[in-house]
C-alpha cells in the first residue's frame, strides 16, 4: 500500500526529475520535497494539490492518499482502530450534514 509520500516519489522518479526540478516547479524548498517523500513531514493541503496538479494526478485521490496517512498516523497504535474508524466517519457525516445545513 502506497502513502502519499510514495506516490510522489513513484511519480518523480518515473518521470526522470530531479528533486530539485519539482522543487522549483512547486516554490518548495528541495528539502522539504524529500521530507514529503521519505514521510518526515507532512504537506498541506494546498500542497498536495500542487503535487496532483504538477503530476497530472487524480486531485481526490492524491488527496485521500494524503488524509488517509494522517488518520493512519494518529491511530496506529490504538488497539480498537475500527471503532475509532467508525465513529470518526459517523462524526464527519453528522458535523457535514450541521455545516452544509447553514
Amino acid at each position: 500500500m502506497e502513502t502519499f509520500g510514495d506516490i510522489i516519489k513513484n511519480e518523480r522518479e518515473s518521470k526522470g526529475l530531479l528533486l530539485r526540478q519539482v522543487a522549483s516547479a512547486l516554490e518548495i524548498d528541495q528539502a522539504i520535497v524529500s521530507k514529503f517523500e521519505r514521510g518526515e513531514r507532512k504537506p498541506t493541503k494546498e500542497q498536495v494539490e500542487k503535487f496532483a496538479e504538477y503530476y497530472n494526478l487524480d486531485k481526490n485521490n492524491l488527496v485521500t492518499s494524503w488524509l488517509s496517512d494522517k488518520i493512519a498516523n494518529t491511530i496506529f497504535y490504538e488497539e480498537n482502530i475500527g471503532e475509532v474508524l467508525k465513529v470518526a466517519e459517523e462524526k464527519a457525516i453528522y458535523l457535514k450534514t450541521i455545516h452544509d445545513g447553514r
